[in-house]
């Protein structure tokens, strides 16, 4: 009895230890990209000469922080 009883509080706890690990990398990686990869993709387009296609990524990115910190 106590042995089912370990199992499924184990399992309990090891599960919200799983969600609480995916959203926390979900987080960091959210920030990641938005810190760092979104300004090193547009400044290597820029130096590949591709303006045409940064400008327009420079401005959705613009326009969708500005959506989200209105909401």
């Amino acid at each position: 009895m106590f042995t089912i009883l370990f199992t499924c509080l184990t399992f309990i706890i090891f599960g919200k230890l799983l969600i609480f690990a995916v959203k926390a990398s979900w987080g960091l990686a959210k920030i990641l990209v938005t810190v760092l990869f979104l300004p090193v993709v547009l400044i290597v387009l820029v130096v590949a000469g591709l303006v045409y296609l940064a400008v327009p990524l420079l401005l959705i990115a613009g326009v969708f922080s500005l959506v989200r910190a209105h909401n």
